[in-house]
């Protein structure tokens, strides 16, 4: 048996590739689009995904569930007594909170087993990038507790910087009002928007133009990143399937910051659903979010 399992949820937006490769156990927060529900085993390409969007397809999601969490996590404790779970933002969603529940009937009713639940206050590959420092460190042989402590004393220093090039799916979920997305539309207005502290979604500022826009999440890394340089073996970019960009932001880190390693994948349906196609984000390590 392992000393310990790391799951996460599909709002981490890693690669099934990575997850299988790692070992990295999955909760799913469903969506439906187009009339037809998607949960685990029964995911929509991403390319697909975005090519209904951009037809007009208006996607919705949901939390998990107690019940759902509980049965997954039962699942995990055939292979470890031991589960460190990385939660989806507690300030974008109530699943953390539903797997708090389930963790805590399960340790209950099976004494010896130890399920514990981080809320990441993070997203997209900003969850992500936590959950691959922790995998990390479990295959470097830190331990449990070792884990669980280094992810709750950095998890506010995982920076998501971020920008959309639709405002109208911001609009719709209540992030801007209905006449700012027609007017920042109408002159080229971009949003510029991170994850607080508190693991809401906030808009910080707003530019004109869309490469302005992608410049300015690299400005902002400048501004945010300080002493933990060195920490940034790797960054992240999640895009909603707008990959020319994310290669264009990756070009603007390397040549600032000397970084050449990189994950790059799309924002899944769950997240992208809110958030829309030509959605870019940049995650990485840095003193302040």
């Amino acid at each position: 048996m392992r000393d310990y399992i790391i799951s996460t949820e599909n709002t981490s937006d890693l690669p099934k590739a990575y997850l299988e490769q790692h070992d990295v156990k999955l909760l799913f927060l469903p969506y439906i689009i187009d009339g037809e529900t998607h949960t685990l085993g029964n995911e929509l390409p991403d390319k697909e995904f975005y090519s209904k969007m951009r037809k007009g397809a208006m996607p919705t999601t949901s939390q998990v569930n107690p019940e759902t969490a509980k049965e997954r996590f039962t699942e995990f404790l055939k292979e470890s007594r031991q589960i460190i779970h990385i939660a989806f933002s507690s300030g974008l969603s109530g699943s953390c909170s539903s797997e708090r529940i389930a963790a805590e009937e399960l340790m209950e009713e099976n004494p010896g087993v130890r399920i514990t639940v981080i809320d990441s206050l993070a997203a997209s590959l900003g969850e992500g990038l936590l959950v691959h420092k922790a995998v990390t460190m479990r295959d470097q042989g830190k331990s449990y507790d070792e884990v669980v402590n280094w992810l709750e004393e950095n998890k506010l220093h995982l920076v998501h910087n971020f920008t959309v090039d639709d405002l109208f799916h911001l609009h719709r979920g209540g992030r801007v009002s209905k006449a700012t997305a027609i007017l920042g539309t109408m002159i080229n207005i971009k949003p510029i928007l991170h994850v607080d502290d508190e693991g809401h979604l906030i808009a910080v500022g707003k530019v004109r133009g869309r490469k302005k826009s992608l410049t300015t999440l690299v400005d902002n890394m400048e501004k945010q990143i300080g002493s933990y340089r060195s920490q940034n073996d790797i960054v992240m970019i999640s895009h909603g399937d707008c990959l020319e960009d994310a290669e264009y932001v990756k070009k603007l880190v390397e040549e600032r910051f000397g970084i050449h390693e990189f994950l790059i994948h799309y924002v899944g349906p769950t997240i992208g659903a809110h958030s829309g196609p030509g959605t870019i984000a940049l995650f990485y390590l840095g003193e302040y979010r």
